[in-house]
């Protein structure tokens, strides 16, 4: 792991080859697992305030839900996220052309609302592991991502590398240069 401010950055991370292939896994990330995207404590006003925006681009059955569940949820542990259709989709995922795609980042880029996505799905496979005064990042494997890490292979691109904008996002282009010097040290 490489220490970098107030992260913790793992290896795979550096190391491990990753360019997101909608073609090929049709933005199953949206769709599969067993929760919802993780949120953090600022995303949830944010995503009230432009829900109304976003609204016109869900499904019926998405609506239903989030008027039901909230435009988000708060687990038990305190941990939030966004909610799910009947425990499956991520209620802001929308399909076209036989893909699935985030609401939020559709009106983003028609320059509806400048809230891109949450972030933990910008970062993905990153995965931020909250400690008491430090955050680790790690890589989270996932057999749905394979084609990603072959295109990644292909491409000679590193995960940090492809989430270099999501990365400046999170924690500034400060810290992503002081990545960038740390892995260039090795």
């Amino acid at each position: 792991m490489i220490f970098v401010k107030n992260t913790l950055v793992s290896k795979e991370i550096l190391e491990k080859k990753f360019v997101c292939d909608l073609n090929a896994c049709k933005g199953a990330c949206c769709v599969e697992g067993d929760s919802g995207a993780p949120l953090e404590k600022e995303e949830v006003l944010i995503i009230e305030n432009v829900f109304d925006k976003v609204k016109k681009r869900l499904n019926p059955e998405s609506i239903k839900e989030i008027e039901k569940q909230g435009t988000y949820v708060k687990l038990k542990n305190g941990d939030l996220e966004t909610p799910l259709n009947n425990g499956k989709e991520c209620a802001y995922s929308i399909k076209r052309n036989g893909q699935t795609k985030c609401a939020f980042e559709e009106s983003f880029n028609d320059g509806e609302i400048s809230f891109k996505k949450p972030i933990s799905c910008h970062l993905y496979p990153i995965r931020i592991e909250k400690q008491n005064i430090f955050e680790k990042l790690n890589y989270e494997h996932w057999s749905i991502c394979e084609k990603a890490c072959e295109l990644g292979k292909k491409l000679k691109i590193p995960v940090y590398t492809f989430l270099k904008e999501a990365l400046i996002r999170k924690y500034g282009k400060n810290w992503y240069q002081e990545l960038i010097s740390k892995i260039n040290l090795d």
